[in-house]
C-alpha cells in the first residue's frame, strides 16, 4: 500500500491521521495535478472571520524513520512560516491566542526523506542541462503530507484540508543533501492550498501598512539560500527558511482542546 505520500508510489495519498476535529465533510479536489487534496469549506462560517491565530504546527502519526528533533522542528516551523505568509494577505494575523480570532491548526503527518546520493547526481545533471524545470533521479525524491483546519472562535470547523504531495522527477523542487530538503520546499505548496481553502470568496487583499505581521516567523526572503542554490544546484533548508527555535506554546497533549475527538 502507498500509505501517506511517502512510499515508492508514483502519487501521493490523502490518508487521514485523526488530527482534524472532523473529517466527515471532506471532498476530494479534482483541479490539482501534482498533489492529492481533500477539503471542506463552510462559506457562512468563514465569512465573519477577519483575524487568525496560527497555532504552532505539530507532528502526528508515523512521521518517518531517522529524523532528528532538529529536523522535525525545522519542518514544523517552516509550515508555520509559510502559512503566515499565505494567510497574511487575507486575514489579520493575531500575534497571540485571541478569543475573537479564528484558530488555524496544522499538522505534518508524514515526511518522505530526500536521498542525498540521488540529489548529488541530479545537481550535476542539471548543471549541464539548465532550464526552468530540474530533473531528479527516480527514487531520490522526498515528500510531505499535512493537514489543517480553521476553527471559528466558538470552535466550529469552518474549513479543513488534507494534503499530500511528493517531489517530482521533473519539476520545480531542487535536489538537496538534506533528508528534509523536499519536504521543506513543499511546505509552501501546502500553505497555498490551505490559504485558498480558508479564504472567504471575494475577500480583497489586505494592506498591512508596510508592517510584516509574520516577522516573528523569520524573513520572507533568504538571499543566501538563492545564492547557494544558484552556485551548487542544491537546496539548503537551513539557508532557505526560518530559524528553528523552541516554541513557547505547550504541546497539544499538555493543553485541553474541546474540539479534539476523544
Amino acid at each position: 500500500a502507498c500509505g501517506l505520500t511517502v512510499s515508492a508510489c508514483a502519487s501521493a495519498d490523502t490518508t487521514r491521521s485523526g488530527f482534524l476535529s472532523d473529517y466527515s465533510q471532506l471532498q476530494p479536489r479534482t483541479d490539482t495535478v501534482r498533489a492529492k487534496v481533500a477539503q471542506h469549506r463552510n462559506p457562512q462560517l468563514l465569512a465573519p472571520i477577519e483575524a487568525v491565530w496560527i497555532e504552532p504546527t505539530v507532528l502526528v502519526g508515523d512521521i518517518g524513520d531517522g529524523f532528528s528533533d532538529e529536523e522535525k522542528t525545522v519542518i514544523t516551523q517552516e509550515i508555520d512560516r509559510r502559512l503566515c505568509f499565505a494567510l497574511s494577505g487575507r486575514f489579520d494575523i493575531a500575534p497571540q491566542p485571541d478569543p475573537s480570532a479564528g484558530r488555524l491548526r496544522a499538522a505534518a503527518s508524514r515526511v518522505r526523506p530526500t536521498n542525498a546520493v540521488g540529489s548529488s547526481a541530479s545537481a550535476v545533471a542539471n548543471f549541464f542541462i539548465p532550464g526552468p524545470l530540474g530533473v531528479r533521479v527516480p527514487g531520490s525524491t522526498g515528500g510531505l503530507a499535512a493537514e489543517a483546519e480553521l476553527l471559528t472562535p466558538d470552535g466550529q470547523q469552518a474549513a479543513a484540508v488534507v494534503w499530500a504531495r511528493d517531489a517530482q522527477v521533473v519539476g520545480t523542487e531542487s535536489p538537496s543533501l538534506s533528508r528534509i530538503g523536499d519536504a521543506h520546499q513543499l511546505t509552501g505548496a501546502f500553505a497555498d492550498i490551505v490559504a485558498d481553502a480558508v479564504t472567504p470568496e471575494g475577500r480583497p487583499k489586505r494592506d498591512n501598512n508596510g508592517e510584516d505581521p509574520c516577522a516573528r516567523f523569520g524573513p520572507r526572503i533568504r538571499p543566501e539560500g538563492f545564492i547557494t542554490r544558484a552556485i551548487t544546484g542544491l537546496y539548503t533548508p537551513e539557508l532557505s527558511g526560518g530559524t528553528a527555535q523552541p516554541s513557547a506554546e505547550p504541546a497539544p497533549e499538555e493543553r485541553p482542546d474541546e474540539n479534539r475527538p476523544d
